[in-house]
């Protein structure tokens, strides 16, 4: 692996950022999905994932968040939310078989908001807790603590799993 690879200065654009995920996955992707303990992190957080995207089915949000973005003039997937994403965080979607090579469909919208929602499957921690007021309203008290137990879970396994994929690399660069 290349030494390089985490040390270099941070990418500044969306496309850098992929671009590194996309080094960061010929370099060490293999090698990363073969290591028993990430193996067993990328099992446990797309099962996570499943649960809060079921909650979140379930409890009407994915319906409401349609219909806001379809019929009230946006979601809350506005421009520059993509700039919270790092290059470990995408890669981590590419372990996940995630395509990055989507073109952002709008200039007032996040560069992953696709027509069919978020086309990332491990998403920032902003994308992953924010609520917004209606949503907030909406909710019970008891529907609002199940969808956050639920997304708390995911990104605590997606912060230990980022963890231990950057401390794999710098451990195993050459």
């Amino acid at each position: 692996m290349s030494k390089q690879i985490l040390s270099q200065s941070s990418p500044s654009s969306i496309h850098e950022k992929i671009e590194q995920a996309h080094n960061l996955l010929e370099t060490c992707g293999s090698l990363l999905i073969e290591d028993p303990h990430i193996h067993a992190l990328l099992r446990k957080l797309r099962d996570c994932i499943e649960n809060t995207n079921q909650s979140m089915v379930t409890l009407g949000v994915v319906a409401e968040c349609k219909n806001c973005e379809e019929r009230e003039g946006g979601s809350c997937c506005g421009s520059g939310i993509e700039n919270k994403y790092e290059a470990v965080l995408l890669l981590i979607n590419l372990l996940l078989g995630v395509s990055l090579e989507n073109k952002k469909s709008s200039a007032n919208s996040c560069y992953f908001l696709g027509k069919k929602g978020c086309t990332l499957t491990a998403r920032h921690v902003l994308c992953v807790n924010y609520i917004c007021q209606k949503l907030q309203k909406k909710l019970t008290r008891e529907e609002l603590i199940a969808l956050q137990t639920c997304a708390g879970e995911e990104l605590d396994t997606l912060f230990i799993l980022h963890e231990a994929i950057k401390k794999y690399i710098r451990t195993h660069q050459t």
